[in-house]
Parts: structure tokens; C-alpha cells; sequence
């Protein structure tokens, strides 16, 4: 049986390659028991440590508690073990609930069937009603005959934070952007420039992690509409403040007027206006900020379109000459889904990382050690 107080794994999500740097966040989080596994990292704790989880890291995209696991090889099998999971721990009668199930290499093939089991047996043990649209989620997962029955303690994904009113085109979501900074080598102590600033989520980020402000300060989660949930704790958790005024200020420009305005509105929502600014600025117009060196990071246009590979070209070579007439003692962080525009930057790379998902394309974070 799974009590509020048992300890049992936790699962933060990741994309497919960033597990090792979501890694590197949790336990420099101090979460106990951390292990990097294909799509995330587990830990092993209570739910004081999946609201923590939650509240506290950045990389993750969503936190699935584990409540049980178990072998079945048969519906009829899976009927009745179904029923004995404490379904009355973690589940209100009066909370709408949904399944997600799915299956692979197991006797159970077919996940419908798989979820339409689960369902039965809240229904029967909880009463609680089945709303297609519900925001707690119930995951199974039936693999090599093993069954993983987990909450989503997240809800919406946590890529949302709650301020960010506005987004461009195609933006990178936080939990990217954050995980992408500390592969950077960023801790929060230099200035960061983003020169296709968009929407700001770099810089933003970069603000955050300097002020040591919790990314899931604003948002509402899942976990709260459980039946172990613990108002009063949770408060007490959320308030507990760590802001600190950083020692450096973080960057943004574009060429695009309306991104300028967009930033300003998401970082003021976002309380980092003291040590964000944000200008517009053509790529030959950049200029380091005055003060030590730091980080320029950079998530420019991939390029799907035929005929866009010629033309972006020129614009990562025009970026690779700014940087190296102007940024010495800078470090370089830029996302490319092809390799060869960025080798038209002509900047010095380090070997790179393999490359992880995004919007439907697959990328890569290329680094440089500091220009000379």
C-alpha cells in the first residue's frame, strides 16, 4: 500500500538526449537516489518531494509518481489486480480522473482494453466519474508483461510557467532552454546575451536561475486536486523565499520590434525586470554589454523550406563574424538542426552532444570555449 509518508519513484521526464543534464540539475537539487534512465531521471521520495520536484526543477516536463507495478499477463489478470491498487490514497470520488495506457512486447497488446480496465476499477473502488478532458491523468504502462501504473503530478506540462503571455513562432519551450544553459556551463554569476532574443525564454530563464526563483512559482499542478494533498504544507513550501539580486545582468535583442515588446511584457509577468533589458538590434549591430565576459547563447531560424539553407547561411556566417570581431573572452551557445549552418558560423565548436527533438525537427547545441 502506498502512504503519504512511503517512499517511492518518482519520475521527471526528459527529452530523448538531455536525460544527463536533467540529471545534473536534480542532483544538484539535492534529491536523493538519482538515476538517469532512457526519457528522464527517477529519484525515490514521498509526495513532500514530488511537490518539491515540481516546484523546483527546471528540465523536467513532467513528474510521474509511481503508486504500482506489478507482472500481469491476461485482462482478466489485470481486471483484478487493478482493484487492489490504494487507488483511495491518491484519488477524490469528487475529482474527475482520465487513463493513458499503452503497451509493447507484453501478452496485453491492446492499451484500449489496457485503460478501459483501470477505469473500471476506480470506478468501482474510488467512484470517482471518467472525464475524457480531465486534468488527473492515471498512466499505465504495460511493458515485457510488466505493469507501471503512475499519477501525472504535473497537469499542464511544466515547459509552462505561468508568465508567458506572448510567444513567437516556433518558440523553445523553458525546459529546453534551461537544460540547454546549464550544458552551457551556466550557474547563474555572468551576463547572458541572446541576440534572437523572440520571446525572451533564454534570457528569462538565465534571470531566474540568477535570482534563484522557483520556476514553478505561478502555476497551478495536478497533485493539488488529490486526496493526500496537504494545503497548508504546500503553502508553506511555496513560501519559503531564496531570491537573491544577482551579480550580472542577462540580455536580449532582435531585429523585430514587436519581440522587443513581447520580451519586456513576459519578463515583467515573470518579476526579472531588474536584471533583464531588452533592445532592438540587427545581428551587425550587437555589442557586448559593458562588465566581464560571459555566455551568448542563440536559437536561430533552422530553415525548412527549400532555398532557406542558401539564404540562412549568410546569416549564421554574418553572426560567427559578429561574435568573433567583438565577443573575445565570450562563450558561444547555438542551436542548429543542421550542422553545416553551423559551420558557416566558422566559429570553434567543441564536439557536441547527440541531438534532441524539437518542434518536430531534431537539434543540436553547439558550444565553444571562450573566444580569443
Amino acid at each position: 500500500m502506498l502512504r503519504p509518508t512511503a517512499s517511492f519513484e518518482i519520475f521527471l521526464a526528459a527529452l530523448p538526449g538531455l536525460e544527463p543534464a536533467l540529471f545534473a540539475e536534480v542532483r544538484g537539487k539535492g534529491f536523493k537516489l538519482a538515476k538517469a534512465v532512457p526519457g528522464g531521471v527517477t529519484i525515490r521520495g514521498g509526495w513532500p518531494e514530488v511537490w518539491r520536484a515540481n516546484l523546483w526543477i527546471r528540465g523536467a516536463g513532467r513528474v510521474l509518481a509511481r503508486i504500482d507495478s506489478f507482472r500481469v499477463q491476461h485482462l482478466r489478470e489485470l481486471d483484478a489486480r487493478a482493484r487492489h491498487v490504494p487507488w483511495a490514497e491518491v484519488l477524490r470520488p469528487d475529482v474527475p480522473f482520465r487513463v493513458e495506457a499503452s503497451c509493447s512486447a507484453s501478452r496485453i497488446y491492446h492499451s484500449g482494453a489496457a485503460a478501459e480496465r483501470i477505469v473500471t476499477a476506480i470506478k468501482k473502488t474510488v467512484g470517482a466519474p471518467h472525464v475524457e478532458e480531465a486534468e488527473v491523468t492515471v498512466m499505465v504502462r504495460i511493458d515485457h508483461d510488466v505493469c507501471t501504473i503512475s499519477l501525472d503530478t504535473s497537469g499542464e506540462p511544466l515547459h509552462k510557467r505561468g508568465y508567458k503571455e506572448a510567444v513567437n513562432r516556433a518558440p523553445m519551450r523553458e525546459t529546453m532552454a534551461a537544460l540547454f544553459l546549464q550544458q552551457c556551463g551556466f550557474d547563474g554569476t555572468e551576463p547572458v546575451l541572446d541576440p534572437m532574443c523572440g520571446s525572451g525564454t533564454f534570457v528569462i530563464e538565465a534571470a531566474e536561475i540568477a535570482s534563484r526563483l522557483n520556476p514553478g512559482r505561478f502555476r497551478h499542478f495536478a497533485f493539488e486536486q488529490l486526496a493526500n494533498f496537504d494545503p497548508e504544507a504546500w503553502q508553506t513550501m511555496r513560501e519559503v523565499k531564496s531570491r537573491r539580486v544577482p551579480a550580472a545582468r542577462f540580455h536580449g535583442s532582435d531585429r523585430d520590434a514587436g519581440a522587443i515588446e513581447m520580451c519586456r511584457a513576459n519578463a515583467e509577468r515573470a518579476g526579472v525586470t531588474d536584471c533583464t533589458e531588452f533592445r532592438q538590434a540587427t545581428i551587425s549591430e550587437i555589442v557586448p554589454p559593458e562588465g566581464p565576459p560571459g555566455l551568448v547563447i542563440v536559437n536561430p531560424p533552422y530553415g525548412s523550406r527549400i532555398g532557406d539553407k542558401q539564404k540562412l547561411a549568410a546569416l549564421y556566417n554574418a553572426l560567427g563574424q559578429r561574435l568573433t570581431s567583438h565577443f573575445t573572452g565570450w562563450r558561444v551557445g547555438l542551436i542548429a538542426s543542421d550542422p553545416s549552418l553551423a559551420r558557416a558560423t566558422r566559429l570553434p565548436f567543441l564536439p557536441t552532444e547527440p541531438p534532441v527533438p524539437h518542434g518536430g525537427l531534431r537539434v543540436t547545441l553547439f558550444r565553444t570555449q571562450p573566444l580569443a
